[in-house]
C-alpha cells in the first residue's frame, strides 16, 4: 500500500475517532518540537536510578551490571516499538492509556492510566528523597523537609505555564545530564591513558572491569540481584508517550526519539559504568553514594565533585519534574473518559491541565514522611523505587498486551505501518516472560520485597474504586458498546481505517 494511502488511512480514522465524546473540548497543544521530544526521550531514558541507584546495583551485581543494563535496555526497546506502532496508527490516542482502553477495554484505561499516576507519584517522592540527599552533601546540616518543601513548589512553576516552556526546561535539564555524562567518560579515559593511580594503590585500567572476580562474581544470583535497582533506572524511558498528544509532526519526530534509544543505553548506561569500574576498581565503589561523584572526587577534582552533585540533584529534579507533567496529563486524560473527576478534565487559557497537576504535586509531600520514617537517604530510595519498578513494568506490559490485541484485532492497520514492531509476532511474549523475571528478581531481597506486598495492595484499591466508577451511566454506555463490537466481531470508530485500506 502506498505511503499516501497510509497517510490518508490513518488521518481518517483520526477525524472519525475525534468525532466522537470530546470533538468539542479544547484540546492539548502541539507545541513539543523535535528537539524537545529528542531530549525529552534521552532525559527519561537517564534517570535518578542511573546516578544515584548504580552504586548499590554495582555492589550486588559486580562487573556483570554492564549485561544488567544491556538487557533491560534491549527489552524495553520492544516496548518502545510497540507504543510507537500504536500511538502513530492513530493520532488521536493522547497516550498509552487510551489505546489500552480502545484495545482492551474501558477498564484498563483505568488500570493503565491510574497506576502510570501512581508510578510517577513515587517516583517523584523517590526523586524527592533523592535531592534531599544531595542537599545534604552539598549544606550539610541543611534540615531535610526544606528540600522536600521547595521542590514541589519549583515543579508547579514549571509546569503551570505552556507545555512549550515544560518543554524548555526538560530540554535544558537534559542537556545537563548528558553533559555530565560525557564529561564523567570523557575523564575517566583520561585516567585510564595516564594510568591513573588511586590512593589505595590501584592503577586506572580497563582490566579492572574483569579481573577481580571475573564479569559474574557473585555467580548468577549476584547478576539477578542486579536487576532490583536497574529496572528503576530506565523507569521514564515511555514518556514520550504520555507527550505524542503535543508533539508535532509525531510520525517523523517519535520514530527518531524511540530508535534511538539503543545508542543512548550503550553510550549513558554501558559507556559511563565501564569507565568508573575501569577507574575505581567495583569492589571499592560506596554502595550508599553515587559513583558518579565518587569518581570525580578521585580524580581530585574537588570542585567537579561539587559540580557533579549540582547536575545528580538537576537530575533528580528533572526527573520529577517529568514525573510532573505525565501525572497531570494522564489524569487530564482519565477525566476526559470519565475515570477521573471531571474539574481534572479542564484546560488552562494556556491549555495546561492545572488542576490535574496541582493535584499530582500536593501527593510529593509524602516525600517528607519518608525521609524521617527511614534509617538512611538509601534505605528510603531503594524501598520506593522497588514499589515504583513494579509499577512501571505493569504499564509497560499493558502496552505490550494491547499491541498483541492490535495486531490481531486491527491487522489492516498493522500492514500499513510505517514503523513496525521487529519481531511483533513474538518479542511482546518474550519481553512478557522477562517482566515476570524481573519479578522475581525483586523477590529476593528483603528491601525490594516489600513491592511486591504494597503492589498488590494498589491494584486491590484500584479494583473497588473500579467496581463503584463503572457503575456510572457514562462508563456504562462506554462498557457496553465496548462488548458489543468485540461480540459482533464489527469495527469501532477507529477501526474504520480497516475498509478503506
Amino acid at each position: 500500500m502506498s505511503e499516501r494511502t497510509t497517510t490518508v488511512a490513518r488521518n481518517t480514522a483520526t477525524e472519525q475517532t475525534s468525532g466522537g465524546g470530546h470533538s468539542q473540548e479544547p484540546h492539548l497543544a502541539r507545541a513539543l518540537g523535535n528537539r524537545h521530544i529528542q531530549l525529552l526521550a534521552i532525559g527519561g531514558a537517564i534517570g535518578t536510578g542511573l546516578f544515584m541507584g548504580s552504586g548499590k546495583t554495582i555492589s550486588l551485581a559486580g562487573p556483570s551490571v554492564i549485561f544488567v543494563y544491556m538487557l533491560i535496555g534491549f527489552m524495553l526497546f520492544f516496548v518502545m516499538r510497540a507504543m510507537g506502532e500504536i500511538l502513530l496508527s492513530n493520532l488521536n490516542y493522547k497516550s498509552f492509556s487510551d489505546f489500552a482502553g480502545d484495545l482492551l477495554g474501558p477498564w484498563a484505561g483505568f488500570f493503565t492510566g491510574w497506576s502510570y499516576w501512581f508510578f510517577w507519584v513515587v517516583t517523584g517522592v523517590a526523586d524527592i528523597v533523592a535531592i534531599a540527599g544531595y542537599v545534604d552533601k552539598l549544606a550539610p546540616g541543611t534540615p531535610l523537609w526544606i528540600p522536600a518543601l521547595i521542590t514541589p513548589v519549583v515543579l508547579i512553576l514549571l509546569n503551570l505555564p505552556t507545555v512549550k516552556a515544560f518543554g524548555e526546561a526538560e530540554f535544558w535539564f537534559a542537556i545537563i545530564k548528558v553533559v555530565a555524562i560525557l564529561a564523567l567518560i570523557a575523564t575517566g579515559v583520561v585516567m585510564i591513558a595516564t594510568n591513573f593511580t588511586s590512593p589505595n594503590g590501584a592503577v586506572a585500567s580497563l582490566a579492572n572491569v574483569w579481573n577481580d572476580g571475573g564479569m559474574f562474581p557473585h555467580g548468577m544470583f549476584g547478576f539477578i540481584l542486579g536487576f532490583q535497582i536497574a529496572i528503576f533506572a530506565f523507569a521514564g524511558i515511555e514518556l514520550v508517550g504520555t507527550a505524542a498528544a503535543e508533539t508535532k509532526d509525531p510520525e517523523k519526530n517519535l520514530p527518531r526519539a524511540i530508535n534511538s534509544i539503543p545508542i543512548r543505553v550503550l553510550l549513558f548506561y554501558v559507556g559511563a559504568l565501564v569507565v568508573i569500574m575501569a577507574v575505581n576498581p567495583w569492589r571499592s565503589i560506596d554502595a550508599a553514594s553515587s559513583p558518579f561523584i565518587g569518581m570525580f572526587t578521585l580524580a581530585g577534582l574537588g570542585i567537579a565533585a561539587v559540580v557533579i552533585n549540582l547536575v545528580v540533584l538537576t537530575s533528580a529534579a528533572s526527573s520529577a519534574n517529568s514525573g510532573i507533567y505525565s501525572t497531570s496529563r494522564m489524569v487530564y486524560g482519565l477525566a476526559q473518559d470519565g475515570n477521573a473527576p471531571k474539574a481534572f478534565g479542564k484546560l488552562s487559557v494556556r491549555k495546561v491541565p492545572q488542576n490535574a497537576l496541582l493535584f499530582s504535586c500536593i501527593f510529593l509531600l509524602a516525600g517528607l514522611v519518608l525521609l524521617y520514617s527511614g534509617d538512611s537517604v538509601i534505605g528510603a530510595f531503594t524501598v520506593v523505587t522497588s514499589v515504583a519498578s513494579v509499577l512501571t513494568m505493569f504499564v509497560w506490559s499493558m502496552i505490550l498486551i494491547s499491541y498483541i490485541v492490535f495486531r490481531r484485532r486491527r491487522p489492516e492497520l498493522h500492514a500499513v505501518s510505517a514503523f513496525k514492531m521487529p519481531g511483533g509476532a513474538f518479542m511482546p511474549y518474550v519481553v512478557l516472560a522477562f517482566f515476570v523475571f524481573m519479578l522475581v528478581a525483586l523477590a529476593q531481597a528483603e528491601d525490594t520485597r516489600l513491592a511486591l506486598v504494597v503492589a498488590p495492595l494498589w491494584f486491590l484499591i484500584l479494583g473497588a474504586a473500579w467496581y463503584f466508577n463503572r457503575k456510572s451511566p457514562l462508563q456504562q454506555a462506554r462498557i457496553e458498546e465496548w462488548k458489543a463490537v468485540t461480540a459482533a466481531g464489527k469495527v469501532t470508530s477507529t477501526d474504520k481505517t480497516a475498509a478503506l485500506s
